[in-house]
């Protein structure tokens, strides 16, 4: 039996599987209103009020792995009805006030929204003056003071998430960069992304297309299945109707070597593969968007040159990223890559089509060094960069800084905007510990970085140029 961390991830993949599963069956119009009931078979409510809310619940998440609101241009969408379970209340007295007689909570508050009860002594918040400040938290001596916010909007660093005055979860659509913390902080499951399922399957079972579909997947792929090598993941791939599987890793090699180039040309600037650092960029820091890197992403950049080879390609990236789904939306990135899906996503076609990897035999694909594989953790693509500026000769000297989390990318961005940075090289990731830590990852369980280091070691190739030669000897980026 596969084990889920939580029943939310387990309610995710179950809807994928079936919805995978009825799409095959070609019973998909037949089996909506029948979805819900076989996940939630009743009579009796197991987590929530009764049985009706839990389908309706379902249900919401049915139309999300159907592609979700069309009018929503955001990838990530908030499920109202299991929304409105979550509790909030900013600011708040804790039990531990001990009514001491100083009171400097009092005080610090600038609304005066802070009183002291006559008979218990101890403080009381008025919520219609309060602001959630927060300073009278950092004035308590006691500890007693706590901001009870909601876990969605503490994992969003960008603050984009707020309420509704009915208490529902809300979006801002200008601030959020898709990275999808609140996605997987969010304990009641109401905030999930939306699906391109339905279109990977169009996709495969194109018979037009059959013998170019290719399937372009992240480099932390390796962490994602305990006891199951990378190579029966490739058999399971190819079991899809895949024509051939590329590391997004080999696309890694050829934008380190790239980026080293530029880096030299530039003199200073931040990375371009992280699609929510990007965005995050973008609509913070605008003074700072001539610091982006030129290249595509690893991703974008792999089926690029998987396109340059095969002029009737189809190319479908699979990583542990949402904010990918809103790159291939990108003028540049949709000319390369028709579509992206989550592990999750993928890990539900297995189970849907019954493709057990732990029977098939390894398969191989094209091999990337270790500098293209360890992009997926925090600190590889500078590792990378470094590496293809001593294979060029280069004297320039690398600067880097790498944030994870962007809580970190703030700080970098803020010195590279006041001019006090001392590196010359921003290479920043939304996730914290970079793409191994996904959220659309099968396991959010701490990794260090030893397992990604591990795999990528394996590689047979001694540097990022041995990576970017073909059988013949020949450059795969010259010209590209």
């Amino acid at each position: 039996m596969k084990q889920f961390e939580t029943t939310v991830q387990y309610l995710k993949h179950r809807v994928l599987t079936e919805v995978i599963k009825s799409v095959y069956k070609g019973d998909l119009k037949k089996d909506l209103l029948d979805i819900p009931k076989k996940i939630i078979p009743g009579p009796k409510a197991e987590m929530r009020c009764c049985i009706y809310k839990e389908r309706e619940i379902i249900s919401e998440r049915i139309k999300l792995a159907l592609g979700g609101e069309k009018k929503n241009n955001n990838l990530l969408e908030v499920l109202e009805a299991a929304c409105e379970e979550c509790p909030f209340g900013g600011v708040q007295i804790t039990p531990s006030c001990r009514g001491c007689l100083a009171h400097r909570c009092l005080e610090a508050c600038p609304k005066k929204a802070i009183s002291v009860d006559n008979k218990t002594r101890q403080a009381v918040i008025n919520k219609e003056l309060c602001i959630n400040c927060g300073l009278c938290i950092k004035a308590c001596q006691f500890s007693a003071i706590a901001n009870f916010t909601r876990p969605c909007a503490s994992s969003c660093k960008v603050g984009a998430i707020t309420s509704r005055e009915d208490g529902i979860c809300q979006i801002i659509e200008e601030k959020c960069t898709r990275c999808g913390a609140c996605s997987l902080a969010c304990p009641y499951g109401a905030i999930m992304d939306k699906s391109f399922i339905l279109d990977c399957i169009k996709l495969l079972q194109d018979q037009k297309r059959k013998g170019h579909i290719y399937f372009v997947v992240a480099p932390s792929i390796a962490t994602q299945y305990p006891n199951i090598k990378v190579g029966q993941i490739v058999s399971g791939i190819k079991k899809l109707g895949v024509s051939k599987v590329f590391e997004a890793a080999l696309g890694a090699d050829m934008v380190a070597y790239n980026e080293a180039r530029d880096l030299e040309k530039e003199g200073v600037c931040t990375s371009s593969c992280c699609s929510a650092f990007v965005k995050y960029i973008k609509t913070a820091y605008p003074e700072l968007v001539d610091k982006i890197s030129k290249n595509l992403s690893p991703m974008a950049t792999m089926c690029k040159y998987i396109k340059k080879e095969d002029k009737d390609a189809t190319c479908i990236f699979v990583g542990p990223c949402i904010a990918k789904k809103m790159e291939v939306t990108n003028k540049e990135s949709s000319l390369y890559v028709d579509n992206v899906i989550t592990f999750e996503e993928l890990d539900a076609f297995f189970d849907a089509l019954e493709i057990d990897l732990a029977s098939l035999k390894e398969d191989k694909y094209e091999n990337a060094s270790f500098f293209g594989r360890v992009f997926g953790r925090s600190g590889g693509l500078s590792i990378a960069v470094k590496q293809a500026l001593s294979e060029k000769g280069s004297s320039f000297e690398l600067k880097e800084c790498f944030a994870s989390g962007l809580d970190q990318c703030k700080n970098a961005l803020n010195q590279l905007k006041a001019g006090t940075n001392t590196f010359n090289f921003l290479e920043g990731m939304a996730c914290t510990g970079g793409c191994i830590f996904g959220p659309a990852s099968l396991s959010h369980k701490i990794r260090d970085t030893s397992t990604m280091d591990k795999y990528a070691k394996e590689s047979d190739k001694k540097g990022i140029e041995d990576s970017l030669k073909n059988k013949n000897g020949i450059d795969k980026i010259s010209n590209f």
